[in-house]
């Protein structure tokens, strides 16, 4: 709590003044440290006009992938609590509607549309969180926006690598209150690596492109040090 409002004391009035702020990463990333993620990233930075694609085991992800990259984030609407709600519009989040088929492609142009500012963009493809030691499908309508990609847009896979913590970070059948006691209140530091992995090739077919990305991420992982099951 004392290092958000040390970071909305400097965020709020850098914004007022400059529109932009660096602080929103700063305290994703500080976030990430506090909580004892000790972020590597591996391969080229990410830049704009990139869509990201992660594997998706914990709460974690969203602090550890955001210090690694400075992203934004596609988000579901319903986040729960307004302030979460607000911070998250600090970081320019991005909302859809994941259950409404027929808002496919709005949700496709809303991605196009948001690809072309100065953030990469980040999605979750597997639509919820995992538990660390396999990935679950990917849903192929969220790479809608990419199939074929806009000018300029490029799309990597990135793999959130835990190591041998993944099985204990992962966060299924459980609530957020005991999967986040139970995560801070474990000893010791948690190393992650975060794989950006190389761009995927242009592709028309959504499925195709979600099956490369799943195939890529999961690669990644199991040549490190855990299996990834597909």
């Amino acid at each position: 709590m004392l290092w958000l409002l040390l970071c909305l004391a400097l965020h709020l009035p850098t914004k007022a003044v400059a529109r932009r702020s660096r602080w929103p990463r700063r305290f994703l990333a500080g976030t990430a440290w506090i909580c004892g993620a000790r972020v590597t990233a591996t391969g080229a930075a990410a830049g704009p006009h990139t869509l990201l694609v992660a594997n998706h085991s914990s709460w974690l992800d969203i602090f550890v992938l955001a210090a690694a990259t400075g992203c934004a984030f596609v988000s579901k609407q319903e986040l729960g609590h307004p302030l979460i709600i607000w911070l998250a519009d600090q970081n320019h989040t991005l909302y859809v509607k994941r259950n409404q088929r027929r808002g496919a492609a709005q949700q496709a142009e809303a991605v196009a549309q948001k690809l072309e500012g100065p953030q990469p963009l980040a999605l979750f493809p597997e639509g919820t969180t995992g538990p660390g030691d396999q990935l679950l499908p990917f849903r192929a309508a969220l790479f809608g926006a990419v199939a074929p990609p806009p000018p300029g847009v490029t799309v990597r896979p990135v793999a959130i690598d835990y190591g041998e913590a993944a099985t204990e970070l992962g966060w299924v059948e459980e609530s957020g209150k005991e999967n986040v006691l139970r995560v801070l209140g474990r000893k010791g530091t948690i190393p992650v690596t975060v794989r950006l992995l190389d761009p995927l090739p242009p592709s028309n077919d959504r499925k195709a492109l979600s099956n490369q990305a799943r195939e890529a991420i999961a690669a990644a992982l199991t040549s490190s040090r855990r299996p990834a099951h597909l």
